[in-house]
């Protein structure tokens, strides 16, 4: 599996409840694009319309060597679900109100571009602090445990 892009921010700015894989919908030399120079994931969301799932703001650098088969590198993609993934996708994000965050993309061992999609619930500023704080108490917490055990032998 070979990495191509991660949202880092997703997991700080919202508790993520569920993971899909999804494969994308690329045309032309996205593809080339996405293997040589990688894409840009930070501000992408999805949305369900209908009965299809569509990718916003990912932003995919045109390739160089292409002559004619270059496209908008913002523009919208579909993203490729099951059936039953998409109506739970259209309960989850109508009722709950809860995002659709793109998580990381990357190619899978058989070569394909495939997309893992979080549904995913926004936090507020001092949920976030907390989980910081609760980070930090943790750390220094198996810093002293660390310290305690090299003490012991």
């Amino acid at each position: 599996m070979k990495m191509i892009a991660q949202n880092r921010k997703a997991k700080h700015d919202y508790q993520i409840l569920e993971v899909y894989e999804t494969g994308i919908a690329l045309r032309g030399m996205e593809v080339k694009s996405l293997r040589s120079k990688g894409c840009s994931i930070e501000e992408s969301f999805a949305r369900v319309e209908g009965s299809e799932v569509f990718l916003y703001n990912m932003h995919i650098p045109d390739f160089e060597k292409a002559s004619y088969f270059k496209s908008d590198p913002k523009r919208i993609r579909k993203l490729l679900l099951h059936k039953k993934e998409i109506k739970k996708l259209i309960g989850a994000t109508t009722q709950r109100g809860l995002a659709l965050i793109p998580l990381r993309i990357f190619f899978n061992e058989r070569g394909w571009a495939k997309m893992e999609i979080a549904l995913a619930k926004g936090r507020k500023l001092y949920e976030k602090r907390k989980k910081i704080k609760d980070q930090i108490a943790e750390d220094e917490a198996k810093r002293a445990m660390r310290k305690f055990y090299r003490k012991s032998r």
